[in-house]
């Protein structure tokens, strides 16, 4: 025997006269966890979150722009479909854990869906009876929410913040049902002192104030063509990056990381994804 083996069982040997051995408890079998049940609301609840929402003139979007931009519903691409659903429900899920009610849609540069991003996401949300959608256009540089949909509009996020409008005639319906609208048709030169003025943090009060409560989608500039995004991020719980494969470079990418590094990171999103699934089950 070594002297190792001969220390640990005169070890063992002083333990078992110290320390008296306690029968080990009787294992009960375990029951599984009962599942938990997500109740949905009854007709009536519905109702009662309806009528308490604000009445907005309806501004319908144009069926033909909207296929022609991608838009749902007039989307036919089952995949794609199924993919916007997905991302809804993603979404609504870790928005509903971390107590977010805003989000700010970025890409790191130009050309990467992010506006496209914006609305599909909208509308999906918005086909959920129990979420209520305020999609905002706050890419003063280019704004382009009215146009993917091809609504027109007498006033809007222009008119606001120059005074000329109030909050509640800026609130357009597309047409779909629990989603209000607020398009902007004027660019800004110095974008990111008008997201800082009191004007601006009262739009946000406003939206904030509204009841039901609804999720807040703005749809910003690209995050490393402009200091807009940094200079609004006060007034928005979250940030979505969408990024576009064959655009978006590496490099890019890296420094949207570090840009976003101070704010809370709903998610990233994947456009113009390569891999798809086209089975008729999934």
């Amino acid at each position: 025997m070594s002297l190792i083996e001969a220390a640990v069982q005169k070890a063992k040997k002083l333990a078992d006269t110290q320390t008296p051995r306690t029968p080990a408890p009787e294992r009960t079998p375990t029951q599984a966890p009962a599942k938990r049940r997500v109740l949905e609301p009854d007709s009536a609840t519905v109702a009662a979150r309806a009528a308490m929402a604000r009445p907005v003139p309806v501004a319908p979007a144009d069926p033909q722009v909207m296929e022609r931009s991608n838009v749902l519903p007039q989307v036919s691409d089952a995949a794609a479909q199924r993919a916007y659903r997905i991302l809804r429900t993603r979404v609504q899920q870790r928005m509903q854990a971390m107590g977010w009610t805003s989000v700010a849609v970025t890409a790191a540069g130009a050309g990467e869906g992010k506006t496209l991003t914006c609305i599909n996401l909208a509308i999906a949300l918005a086909r959920d009876v129990n979420t209520w959608v305020y999609l905002v256009d706050l890419d003063l540089q280019r704004p382009k929410i009215a146009s993917y949909l091809g609504m027109q509009f007498s006033k809007g996020l222009s008119e606001y913040l120059s005074g000329q409008a109030q909050f509640d005639e800026i609130l357009y319906s597309p047409g779909e049902e629990r989603l209000a609208v607020i398009p902007n048709a004027h660019a800004y030169d110095y974008s990111s002192d008008v997201l800082g003025s009191p004007r601006v943090r009262e739009l946000c009060q406003s939206l904030a104030a509204e009841n039901p409560r609804p999720i807040v989608i703005y749809d910003m500039p690209p995050l490393l063509l402009s200091d807009d995004v940094i200079k609004f991020s006060p007034n928005f719980d979250c940030t979505l990056l969408v990024v576009s494969e064959g655009v978006t470079s590496r490099a890019s990418l890296k420094r949207a990381q570090e840009a976003l590094h101070e704010m809370n990171l709903l998610g990233v999103v994947l456009n113009r994804s390569a891999e798809r699934e086209d089975s008729h089950y999934y």
